[in-house]
């Protein structure tokens, strides 16, 4: 088991590597000092200047932003999330001025307002103006920042859609104002909560009580997951955490898995064509990325189709695919299964052999276009 860590380790170390690194110093007005960025910026970044990606603002950059960075990087490298800038915060003999917060009320006063204002005010309108940002925002924390990033939430309009809450030391009143803040938000925010059977007493105790909270809010607009890791400590368990996090996040953003088939698609009572283009508006809509429909996605919706008998729907499922691939024969293939389970085998024939002018795509040749044309004209004599 060991090996295998230690192997997942140097993979995501090598393709942090791989990606742009920029260290530079920050010098900031409310602060009345200089602060160290990591900033990693994504494989191709100056390949397609249209391009607007989202943004990870990484608290405890000093020994968080590594972590981060490396799996944002190898999870975008294999499409499961869209690439990201990521901005670590070096705070290293800074934390506990950062991170001060009323006894009073549990928010943020002097070093700790500052810091706040630093953050929203300076670092995030910087960063807008010199890079393709888009509206998609993450928080993380840890320990400490884990408590401070949810100030943001707090806000009437929050600047981040997306929390990593890591292990959170949480001020006193924190377990009050964040399901509160869950049950009243108006935009989608996704938000992630971890500790560990090994965190610290208070930590873990705290926590508990936060994800019970969480748990009972009834917000649509709020996708929440939580882990209780076996055996990692206080200081290790963010290793376990970031890549979950990412998963659960950036979930709309993966390939149509097959938990996903069996347990959503095939018990859709609707147009399982229409739940394919409201996954993709929901890409398009929270990360500001038109990405193009995956021809296994494609696959998914007809096997469904298929196996639940439903093939009205390949008329839907067609025209998606002209649009989508309109060079290709994905779309007359579809239309073709359309008009054949229909009772049109003649509109059904002449489709397929429009299959000498459309290029070969995801396992739909010109041959097997043919041969199913082939076989209705044989059937029916035509």
């Amino acid at each position: 088991m060991k090996s295998i860590i230690y192997i997942l380790v140097l993979v995501v170390s090598i393709k942090t590597m791989e990606a742009q690194v920029i260290y530079e110093p920050f010098m900031s007005t409310k602060l009345d000092e200089s602060r160290e960025l990591k900033i990693q910026l994504p494989r191709g970044y100056g390949e397609d200047t249209d391009k607007i990606y989202p943004l990870f603002i990484v608290f405890d950059g000093d020994y968080m932003f590594e972590a981060v960075a490396g799996n944002v990087d190898y999870y975008s490298y294999w499409e499961d999330m869209p690439e990201a800038i990521v901005v670590g915060v070096n705070q290293s003999d800074k934390r506990f001025d950062d991170c001060m917060y009323s006894g009073q009320n549990s928010l943020p006063i002097e070093t700790g307002a500052k810091f706040f204002e630093f953050i929203g005010t300076e670092l995030i309108p910087y960063l807008e103006k010199k890079y393709r940002i888009g509206n998609f925002k993450v928080a993380v924390g840890h320990g400490d920042t884990a408590n401070f990033i949810n100030y943001f939430l707090l806000k009437e309009q929050p600047i981040f859609k997306g929390y990593i809450v890591v292990s959170p030391e949480l001020a006193p009143k924190m377990n009050t104002y964040i399901p509160d803040r869950l049950t009243n938000l108006n935009n989608k925010t996704f938000y992630y909560l971890a500790t560990t059977t090994n965190d610290i007493a208070s930590i873990k105790e705290g926590t508990t009580e936060l994800n019970q909270s969480i748990s009972a809010v009834d917000n649509e607009k709020v996708f929440y997951y939580f882990d209780n890791f076996e055996g990692p400590s206080h200081y290790s368990v963010p290793a376990h955490a970031i890549p979950n996090a990412l998963e659960d996040i950036f979930s709309v953003y993966q390939p149509i898995s097959k938990d996903e088939y069996k347990e959503t698609i095939l018990k859709l009572e609707t147009s399982p064509v229409e739940y394919l283009e409201n996954k993709y508006q929901d890409i398009n809509e929270l990360f500001g990325i038109k990405k193009q429909i995956l021809i296994n996605d494609f696959k998914a919706i007809e096997a469904c189709i298929e196996k639940k008998e439903e093939f009205e729907y390949f008329e839907e499922l067609g025209k998606l695919a002209r649009k989508e691939y309109p060079k290709t024969l994905l779309g007359n293939y579809y239309l073709a299964r359309f008009y054949e389970e229909t009772g049109e085998p003649k509109k059904a024939m002449k489709t397929y052999q429009s299959a000498y002018i459309l290029e070969e795509i995801g396992g739909i040749t010109k041959d097997l276009m043919l041969e199913k044309a082939d076989a209705i004209k044989e059937d029916f004599g035509y």
